[in-house]
């Protein structure tokens, strides 16, 4: 008999099949050109450390800042019309890549590129909450692991491909791949009835202005509002404290693991079970975060990520370097449930979502800052400092958190009252 469905569950549920679709397939493609790939392609240009750290978090930059205004668009214009144009920006942009011939030209190339990551991640999410009905978390839960499946796939697939082709082939093949997305957004069909799309023809176009300045100024007052749950805060800061170490990771791991004697094949499955390791443990990490503490539960990922790293530098084998990548996985599926719990739990009422937001900018932050700072802590003191370093930074970190945990289990919000079991 399958699952039940209302009537419009039925009628959402092919559209949603077909954007999940779409997603993977562009997700998927995206990821193989971005690690190993970009590191490697990157050095082989000629790109020093401090330069591939930007070079790998441009294309962040550009998502951390387009992300609300592509949101805002879709709400006026259609979510299709910006559907379309990200997906041919996935597709049409990886050709791009074998017209470089220096580092520079590679930035400008992942702002382009990072833009189609911008406009998809707010776009799709819309769309599937839009069509989620009574079942709105359920659909998004289910489009949330197929969109981590394209992080699974595209590191090992990346790697396997760089044994035989060179990085310009593995990124026109990328193109190619992305093109297939186009079929499930073409077969998307128009909005449906009631669309924001329609009832924008019949606004005016100064009161359509002062919606849209409305808009954006809502959001800000939202944003300002957060200032006294500093929960929100120190969550945010938290996950972009784990997602600097992260993506040095990302950004660095590729070319010490080839200096190191790795093929790209056992590079691009570091990533993969790193990523496969938080995707099955998150749930598990969110339950040890309920019975421990959710802080508790961050200062002890903390910790074991931070003894985690410098066993980068001696792990003798594949199973050993396979070994710490299922490690960094576990200790991130303790951090991440628990943020976003206390996001949940301390944000004010009405400003749950507004919260989500700020910490996934300030998330964004991280995955800015990470590769840069890894570019200057490798020119200054190798690979062996930057990952001693940040093991030193995080378990530091994580004690003074712990040390000024109460019973409550956070101290810092004292107008929040948690209610009685």
């Amino acid at each position: 008999m399958g699952i039940p469905f209302t009537a419009r569950g039925d009628r959402a549920r092919p559209p949603l099949l077909k954007i999940t679709l779409a997603d993977f397939i562009v997700r998927s493609a995206y990821q193989m050109g971005k690690t190993p790939l970009l590191p490697l392609f990157a050095a082989s240009l000629g790109a020093s450390d401090a330069l591939l750290g930007l070079i790998v978090a441009v294309s962040t930059l550009t998502g951390m800042v387009t992300k609300p205004l592509f949101g805002l668009l879709s709400d006026r214009m259609g979510r299709r019309l910006w559907l379309l144009i990200g997906t041919a920006l996935f597709a049409g942009v990886p050709f791009l890549y074998g017209l470089i011939d220096s580092p520079g030209q590679l930035v400008v190339i992942r702002l382009l590129h990072g833009t189609a990551t911008a406009i998809y991640g707010p776009v799709t999410v819309a769309y599937v909450a839009e069509r989620g009905g009574g079942r709105k978390a359920e659909r998004l839960g289910w489009f949330g692991m197929a969109r981590s499946g394209g992080y699974l796939v595209g590191p090992a697939v990346a790697g396997w491909l760089l044994l035989t082709m060179d990085p310009v082939a593995v990124f026109t093949l990328i193109g190619g791949l992305s093109m297939a997305a186009f079929v499930p957004v073409l077969a998307l069909g128009g909005e449906e009835p009631g669309a924001v799309e329609e009832k924008v023809l019949i606004v005016p176009r100064a009161t359509r202005a002062k919606t849209v300045l409305g808009r954006i100024r809502a959001s800000v007052d939202a944003q300002v509002g957060l200032a006294a749950a500093p929960a929100i805060w120190l969550s945010g800061a938290l996950e972009a404290s784990v997602f600097v170490v992260t993506y040095v990771v990302k950004a660095f791991l590729p070319v010490y693991a080839l200096t190191a004697g790795y093929s790209t094949v056992e590079i691009g499955l570091f990533f993969t079970a790193q990523e496969g390791t938080l995707v099955l443990l998150k749930p598990l990490g969110g339950r040890l975060g309920d019975r421990l503490g959710h802080l508790r539960a961050v200062s002890l990922g903390m910790v074991c990520l931070g003894f985690s790293l410098p066993l980068l530098l001696t792990a003798a084998d594949t199973f050993g370097l396979l070994a710490v990548a299922a490690a960094m996985g576990a200790a991130q599926a303790l951090i991440f449930p628990a943020t976003v719990a206390l996001i949940a739990e301390q944000a004010p009422p009405g400003r749950v979502g507004a919260g989500i937001g700020l910490a996934g900018s300030l998330k964004n932050g991280g995955k800015v800052a990470g590769p840069l700072l890894g570019g200057l802590l490798i020119t200054l003191t190798g690979y062996g400092g930057l990952f001693w370093l940040l093991a030193g930074a995080l378990v530091v970190g994580a004690l003074g958190l712990f040390f000024r945990l109460r019973p409550v289990d956070f101290p810092f919000s004292p107008t929040v009252q948690r209610s009685e079991p």
